[in-house]
């Protein structure tokens, strides 16, 4: 992708009953006492319809120091799963450390090819990111398997899960835009006001050393975006270290709002009189720039996640508590006998 200018998106093809997806290990091991996490995401996955498999690495006992399989192991397994015109998505088993071994192994070109959904939040972040970046590709940074189908949605209330699961049957296979999503007493205005712009964010240990590489997202484009971001584990400090570097960066200059996730294992924040609280430093960082923060939105380590598609529209109120998606994550089949789409279906 050359210039700067916002790249076109790349909509997968939305996912029908009876399509095929597939769990696998983009990145840390499965250990044994989590092996029940995806047997119950595979219940989950297929009362929504669709057929599931475990690709091959994805196998108790396999690992590769704090991996599931070599980088380029992993990538090769991935780049099949790409490759393969049965397979209509991918979820991720976990996140962990391994993905910025193999972004540079990626078939690209499959993706424009054949571009489907890849699920899953924490490291791969870094694959939405990276992927949106070559090739434009909206990344559903989403629950995985083993903390969040099989481990976070079974901790939730019943109606939870179930408000849960239709959001994610219409993400994955509605071509209509989802709007608001549901909202929690948990939700926080931080600093009110509104905005409209595409979604980009993971977590910020990830987009931070995402724009030391030369996958860095232009800054441009993060010109009126929506930025989200959470954070799991080290201090309170090093989330105020992250947002500094946004701001040397210059993107929160560009950005027209924040939405930030419930953090979890962060020490110091609980520290009574010790620590300023997660508000306090993002506000901190932003000093007088003008922009609506919305905080402790269920998306993230703290689970279960509520779906951010990167790359699509949104409007944010923070004031209201609101968070919708203005256009779909999937696009329409294609049309039978012609088998190509229009532009605006893309």
């Amino acid at each position: 992708m050359t210039g700067s200018a916002l790249p076109q998106l790349l909509r997968p093809r939305a996912l029908a009953p009876g399509d095929l997806v597939v769990i696998a290990s983009l990145s840390g091991p499965l250990p044994a006492a989590y092996e029940p996490n995806v047997e119950q995401t595979v219940v989950v996955l297929e009362r929504m319809g669709f057929r599931v498999r475990r690709a091959p690495l994805l196998e108790v006992g396999r690992s590769h120091w704090w991996s599931a399989a070599t980088p380029a192991e992993i990538a090769g397994e991935l780049n099949g799963l790409l490759r393969d015109p049965e397979v209509r998505a991918i979820i991720a088993n976990d996140g962990g450390q391994t993905a910025l071994g193999y972004l540079d192994l990626i078939d690209v070109e499959a993706i424009r090819a054949d571009p489907k959904p890849i699920l899953g939040y924490s490291d791969i972040s870094l694959l939405h990111l990276v992927l949106y970046q070559r090739t434009g590709l909206i990344g559903f940074h989403a629950d995985m398997a083993t903390p969040g189908f099989g481990g976070h949605w079974q901790a939730a209330p019943a109606t939870r899960q179930a408000e849960l699961e239709q959001l994610y049957s219409r993400l994955l296979t509605g071509t209509e835009a989802i709007g608001a999503l549901p909202a929690s007493a948990s939700w926080e205005c931080w600093r009110a006001g509104r905005a409209e712009g595409r979604l980009i964010g993971g977590v910020i240990n990830r987009i931070t050393l995402l724009q030391a590489t030369r996958y860095a997202l232009p800054l441009e484009w993060f010109d009126g975006a929506v930025l989200f971001w959470e954070e799991m584990g080290g201090l309170a400090s090093y989330v105020w270290s992250y947002l500094h570097v946004l701001r040397h960066a210059g993107i929160l200059d560009r950005i027209s709002g924040m939405v930030v996730g419930i953090p979890r294992e962060i020490g110091g924040l609980d520290a009574p009189d010790a620590s300023p609280t997660l508000p306090e430093i993002v506000l901190d960082v932003l000093g007088d720039r003008d922009i609506p923060v919305l905080g402790n939105v269920e998306f993230g380590h703290a689970g279960p996640n509520l779906p951010m598609p990167v790359g699509i529209r949104v409007a944010l109120d923070a004031q209201q508590r609101t968070l919708s998606l203005l256009e779909p994550a999937v696009r329409p089949h294609a049309t039978a006998g012609t088998g190509r789409l229009s532009t605006a279906d893309q």
